[in-house]
């Protein structure tokens, strides 16, 4: 576990869980809505979104949380050695970005860019579900089925394996600390 893309529909918790994966496995973390947006919500220009992104991509280790656009999406799950595909019902994805929108008049989202639009995005975030699950996600899934025979891919599709998902990424940690092995 190298180059992780940890991607799904929005209000799936991938920020938080990148977070935690980062933690765990010492990796550096690349929350994309902070590379493609700037403070208060503006959009970086695309081709300086595309360079940036493409820097990551020729590192050696990292994670990278979101989605950025169609085009640099297939490109990152094509380089990554690791997927994460946050996959839960859309009932889940549908409350928790209504937990986020209500929690972020206090608190500013986890991964989000300073002084983001919080009640525009979340509206913007309540299209995106039904047009990501109708449309995206089939075709994450078909990816995750063919890339199984040459990455490793983690399917969450319920809140339980994520938790069962740190377990497992924090034992595999132990055990390649113990053999001497670089993480």
């Amino acid at each position: 576990m190298k180059k992780v893309a940890v991607f799904g529909n929005t209000g799936g918790g991938k920020s938080t869980l990148s977070k935690r994966l980062s933690d765990i496995t010492g990796l550096p973390l690349h929350i994309l809505d902070k590379i493609q947006y700037r403070s208060g919500g503006a959009e970086v220009p695309h081709e300086d979104y595309k360079r940036a992104h493409q820097e990551i991509l020729q590192a050696d280790r990292w994670i990278i949380d979101g989605f950025g656009c169609m085009e640099t999406l297939w490109l990152r799950l094509d380089e990554a050695d690791t997927l994460v595909f946050v996959d839960l019902p859309l009932y889940v994805h549908f409350w928790w970005v209504t937990k986020r929108m209500i929690s972020g008049y206090f608190k500013p989202p986890e991964g989000w860019p300073e002084n983001s639009p919080i009640l525009k995005s979340s509206i913007t975030s309540y299209r995106v579900l039904w047009l990501c699950d109708k449309y995206l996600s089939p075709k994450y899934r078909e990816y995750i089925d063919r890339a199984r025979s040459t990455k490793s891919v983690y399917h969450i599709i319920s809140t339980q394996q994520i938790s069962q998902f740190f377990e497992f990424i924090e034992n595999e940690n132990e055990t390649k600390i113990k053999d001497g092995e670089l993480i």
